[in-house]
């Protein structure tokens, strides 16, 4: 028998708020993060709007003249080797740790353990190489490599926190930090851990997000509120976003030893690729399918026992379509199954989006709601028989489904329940 995890402690950062009491309040009146940011309102930007992280200043390439919440301070001797992301992530890390009612000494020990997913910093990276070719390769920072590459989140946190537990970061796009939190499942269900802290984290700046313009993936619409529309006939791509969201997971005989809150039970997940291309769907959601089939059966509930479902649905014409179409093999008819994208409000996280979507299906759990599909003007006639939630409404769910989708085909299904 599985022992049941409890998600114990949620830290969030995201463009519809920085705690958890503003990210609930943002998802039941449908507040979007989305704006005009800053750094993308230059010629050489075609995309003009974006999730964007307030009260943070994290322009400045010296990690020490960021500005931030002063709640979060960071040692000097540990930001020098931190990129946005990871200030992000301390500060998200911070409030799990604290919401969860966690000690140093319930952290710091073999029986704890983090993992990680982001896709790195393309701004520090580009700005350390720049460096290098303009001044040589001993003018750069000692600290360059680590507060740049994938792994940097994990570098970072684990050296902070003193983690002696498992420990690692996952590089699979978009569902990266689904990856993260099955893993996590598994590693304490296998009984090598009794608590694992998860985060996912990007940057959000010129970087990270304009790239993908290059992708055609991006909407160009500068007007806020029809940027990202997933499920609109007249969607166009998707808007990016960056911050960070950590969840604790502990064995439910951790959680009452401690008296620790309950969020949701993490049930189950699946994950399955497509086997078809490198950055499109495949048009049947075949991949999906399978993950959300193989997150059914791992969780040992049958596809009408979810109340639910988080899609991952980005707002590009094939990527929601190709969910639709994997939706409604999986929930065939008469099962209405009622569903939305929270990416209306927030935006794309790429690496962060599973663990964020992951983190507001545990609000909803928790306080009895399902978040609505923003800016939906005419909806994809694709939807057919399926409930599409265009407001939030206040029912209670007893279980939700979240999915997760990134390139190469790699797809990812979590299953959280009532506690």
């Amino acid at each position: 028998m599985n022992p049941r995890i409890i998600v114990t402690g949620i830290g969030f950062v995201t463009s519809i708020g920085n705690d958890r009491l503003t990210v609930t309040d943002s998802l039941r009146k449908l507040t979007t993060g989305i704006e005009k940011h800053n750094e993308l309102q230059c010629e050489t930007s075609p995309v003009k709007v974006a999730g964007t992280i307030k009260d943070f200043d994290v322009q400045s390439t010296d990690p020490e003249d960021w500005t931030y919440p002063s709640a979060y301070q960071v040692p000097r001797a540990v930001i020098r080797s931190f990129s946005p992301h990871v200030l992000y992530a301390w500060c998200a890390v911070r409030q799990a740790i604290e919401d969860a009612g966690l000690s140093e000494e319930d952290l710091s020990n073999p029986d704890s353990g983090l993992y990680t997913a982001s896709g790195g910093s393309m701004r520090s990276i580009h700005k350390h190489f720049q460096k290098m070719d303009d001044l040589g390769v001993m003018a750069c920072n000692p600290l360059a490599i680590i507060a740049s590459i994938a792994g940097t989140l994990s570098f970072n946190l684990v050296a902070a926190l003193k983690i002696r537990g498992s420990s690692t970061g996952f590089v699979s796009a978009c569902a990266s930090s689904g990856h993260a939190l099955g893993t996590a499942l598994d590693e304490i269900r296998l009984g090598r851990q009794k608590r694992m802290l998860v985060v996912g984290a990007e940057d959000c700046n010129f970087e990270s997000i304009v790239p993908f313009a290059g992708m055609r993936a991006l909407s160009l619409d500068r007007e806020v509120a029809r940027a990202s529309r997933p499920f609109d006939k007249s969607r166009n791509g998707f808007v990016g976003t960056g911050g960070s969201v950590c969840l604790v997971l502990e064995t439910e005989e951790e959680a009452n030893r401690r008296g620790a809150t309950a969020y949701a039970e993490f049930i189950g997940w699946g994950q399955a690729s497509d086997g078809h291309n490198i950055a499109i769907s495949h048009p049947e959601g075949r991949g999906l399918q399978n993950a959300m089939r193989n997150a059914l059966c791992d969780s040992g509930i049958e596809s009408s026992q979810i109340d639910y479902l988080n899609a991952h649905a980005p707002s590009t014409p094939i990527g929601d379509a190709s969910e639709l179409c994997a939706i409604k093999k999986v929930f065939p008819e008469p099962q209405s199954i009622s569903f939305s994208s929270t990416k209306a409000l927030t935006g794309h996280g790429l690496s962060l989006s599973s663990i964020m979507e992951a983190g507001f299906c545990c609000l909803a759990l928790k306080d009895g709601f399902m978040p609505g599909s923003a800016n939906v003007e005419e909806p994809d006639d694709a939807i057919g028989h399926l409930n599409l939630l265009r407001e939030t409404i206040d029912r209670q769910a007893e279980r939700i489904l979240s999915n997760s989708s990134g390139f190469g085909g790699a797809n990812v299904s979590l299953v959280f329940g009532r506690t």
